[in-house]
């Protein structure tokens, strides 16, 4: 264990969280009074209190708190949960270089990092795209250790506070911020009386009209030969009577079984963005890696069939097999740069959401020595095929041309990352929300062939399961 890590483990028993929030302040005060730091630390240094939690619901503990910021992940198995609040120590950057440069940023920054600290945030899709307003709460990336994080692995909940101290802190000016925070945690659970408010209006940006144009565009480049497949995406602009927890959206997702990740960012009050994602971008521990192809949907409720019936089409579907090709092999090609020892599913599989079907298929791979690390893998990785083009740099330009508004966080790389570890997932399914308004993102992927009519319905489905949310709520 190195030197400057320390895991203080209060008790075996799991208690309530009220009890809990007393224990980690008197453990606090404790390592204040008998805990002799070095005169000249070089380096700055992780203390990490653990309590192990009686079974707590993570969303719903959530919700009623009023530190910020707020943030939450589950993964796709539903077998790890965080819902952190505060800020222990951060990564972040506001620069505006190429997703390269930013990547490699990020990576310097994550290599002076305590090895056993776990951060949860997000990158833009394209760091060059001039941002909306609507964005500037959402950096070029943004990574948060939470001061205070609930957790549930492997079915034990627990709760953690984080003392970071920077070489020049004051380790008793430092916890007694702590204290103070814990003070602020609420203790209860029930978020029965919070209700999304009334939803005033609903537009498109762009309208149905201009998405054909635009999608007619984009088929045009196919034809000169420059381009196999370009993801375009809408925005679905929902304008409530007034401003309201986005967590809500978290809280009454309708489909808790989906075989999803959930992620969620919340740097200020009312200003958050979420997603319910089936993409695993890639999971890395040490030098393995875990990262998938996902592209092809078919709607359920299009054929009106069960899960048998949308695997049918989606593996009968030419259209579909084509695009998920363009995907898989262009990861497969990608992957040999930076990887050996690759093994890609030879069969195609379907992934069954409640509303969708998707195709994918999944690759196991060793990096090699000179790329074990996050920045190595995301410049290679992002943005996948589904969510950019084929080939890559022509369609992320094209996608800056075409569409009318700024992607931010949507379709970009979210989830944790640590020294030797981390799992990304791709925002999609997602929504930004500031204050009453709610942008709803969701694209299709377009290849020669491909009916600007139907992708519009296609966009409609993948948003599905967020307005199924407003629709509760009326």
């Amino acid at each position: 264990m190195s030197e400057h890590y320390h895991f203080i483990t209060l008790s075996e028993e799991p208690v309530s969280i009220k009890k809990a929030i007393s224990s980690l302040a008197s453990a606090l005060n404790r390592y204040r009074d008998e805990c002799a730091l070095p005169d000249h630390r070089d380096r700055a240094m992780l203390v990490a209190f653990r309590q192990p939690l009686q079974p707590t619901e993570l969303p719903e503990w959530l919700c009623r708190q009023t530190v910020y910021p707020r943030l939450f992940w589950m993964n796709r198995d539903r077998d790890f949960s965080v819902a952190g609040i505060g800020i222990a120590d951060t990564i972040a950057s506001e620069d505006s270089a190429s997703n390269e440069a930013s990547f490699g940023l990020f990576e310097r920054c994550v290599a002076s990092k305590d090895p056993h600290a776990r951060y949860f945030g997000g990158f833009r899709f394209n760091n060059e795209e001039e941002q909306e307003p609507i964005w500037q709460e959402f950096s070029s990336f943004s990574f948060v250790l939470p001061l205070i994080q609930l957790t549930l692995e492997n079915g034990a909940f627990s709760i953690s506070c984080h003392l970071w101290l920077e070489s020049d802190d004051e380790l008793p000016a430092k916890i007694s911020a702590i204290t103070d925070m814990l003070k602020r945690v609420i203790t209860d659970t029930d978020c029965s009386a919070m209700k999304l408010p009334e939803l005033l209006n609903l537009s498109y940006n762009p309208d149905e009209k201009n998405w054909i144009e635009l999608c007619e565009k984009a088929l045009l480049t196919f034809e000169t030969g420059d381009m196999e497949k370009i993801m375009l995406a809408r925005q679905t602009t929902l304008e409530f009577s007034r401003s309201f927890s986005p967590l809500l959206f978290l809280l009454q997702y309708p489909y808790p079984q989906n075989a999803i990740y959930r992620f969620y960012f919340e740097p200020s009050e009312n200003h958050a963005f979420f997603s319910f994602t089936p993409e695993r971008l890639y999971r890395r521990d040490g030098n393995m890696l875990l990262t998938e192809a996902l592209a092809g949907t078919c709607s359920k409720e299009s054929i009106t069939g069960n899960d048998h019936h949308a695997s049918e089409a989606l593996l009968n579907s030419e259209k579909d097999i084509r695009e998920h090709n363009f995907v898989r092999e262009m990861i497969y090609d990608e992957l040999l740069k930076i990887c050996i020892d690759i093994d890609m599913e030879k069969e195609v599989k379907v992934l069954q959401l409640n509303r969708l079907a998707h195709l994918y298929t999944r690759f196991t791979a060793q990096l090699k020595p000179e790329f074990e690390h996050d920045s190595a893998v995301l410049q290679l990785l992002h943005p996948t095929p589904a969510v950019g083009g084929v080939p890559n740099a022509p369609a992320m330009q094209h996608i800056m041309e075409l569409e009318p508004f700024s992607r931010g966080w949507y379709a970009a790389p979210v989830g944790w990352v640590s020294r030797d570890a981390a799992e990304f997932c791709v925002g999609i399914r997602s929504a930004l929300v500031n204050e009453r308004f709610a942008y709803l993102y969701s694209g299709a992927g377009l290849v020669k062939g491909s009916d600007p009519f139907s992708e519009w319905e296609e966009v409609d489905q993948k948003i599905g399961d967020i307005l199924a949310i407003t629709r509760l709520e009326a």
